[in-house]
């Protein structure tokens, strides 16, 4: 299995976290806040453009969650 991360816009980690068990908390500009049992990520909704690898590792980390579970979701 590959170790690569996928190249993901926005909404479409949110639609992962939502079914992790993450809910929406607040959203200020382009950034949409979530929260589950305490732990807060910050996920960028930028319209049309992908999120840098850096930030999705950034956003996996805040969450708690590995490559595997996400890749297991999408």
């Amino acid at each position: 299995m590959s170790n690569k991360l996928p190249v993901l816009k926005g909404d479409e980690i949110v639609r992962v976290l939502i079914k992790l068990g993450f809910r929406p908390n607040r959203k200020r500009g382009s950034h949409l806040i979530l929260e589950k049992n305490g732990k807060m990520t910050v996920v960028p909704i930028h319209e049309g453009r992908d999120i840098s690898k850096g930030t999705l590792l950034a956003i996996l980390k805040q969450a708690g969650i590995s490559k595997q579970e996400l890749k297991k979701y999408l």
